[in-house]
């Protein structure tokens, strides 16, 4: 059964929204889900695929769109904030018990810089650029066809123009709404 979660019923557990339909988002959700577990049974976090619930998203984070959510991994806060990409997993990993001993360096600054979460967004963006060589289908592009969009990209924000789509294709992720 579905754990009805709320932002304003207080629960004091952050909420991990990732990609339901890629492999390597689901094999890691899966972790943090064991990871998660007390000996009583109860969680840290709660972790939940999108996807198959848009309404479902909306009701979490009425500003999130469900091609944000395919993009990179949100975390929403018990506060109602959400932590994005390399700071998600940053704190993920302060919540877990068996992360928590080394999370704690993602935090440190030195003269104002975060020199190991810089490190992790970095990892992240590493990781979230190669899914599809990892089996994501739903969020992937063929590796010969990277290069070219990315160039497509750089034009464009250097002559102006529309915002850059997302690494996966809407027509390879389930559309909103339907199932």
């Amino acid at each position: 059964m579905k754990e009805n979660i709320s932002v304003e019923s207080g629960l004091g557990k952050a909420v991990l929204l990732y990609n339901g339909e890629c492999d390597v988002c689901r094999r890691i959700g899966g972790w943090v889900r064991k990871s998660a577990e007390s000996g009583s049974g109860a969680s840290r976090i709660i972790e939940r695929p999108i996807g198959d619930d848009p309404d479902e998203l909306r009701r979490l984070n009425p500003k999130l769109s469900i091609w944000d959510a395919y993009e990179t991994i949100h975390l929403l806060m018990p506060d109602g904030s959400m932590k994005l990409g390399g700071e998600a997993v940053a704190e993920v990993l302060r919540r877990l018990p068996n992360t928590r001993w080394f999370a704690w360096m993602f935090a440190v600054k030195i003269l104002g810089f975060r020199p190991f979460q810089s490190l992790l967004n970095v990892g992240y963006a590493i990781l979230s650029a190669v899914r599809p060589l990892f089996g994501c289908e739903s969020c992937g592009m063929p590796i010969h066809k990277r290069p070219f969009v990315w160039l497509k990209e750089w034009w464009t924000s250097r002559v102006g123009g529309p915002r850059p789509a997302p690494h996966f294709s809407k027509n390879s992720a389930p559309q909103p709404g339907k199932r």
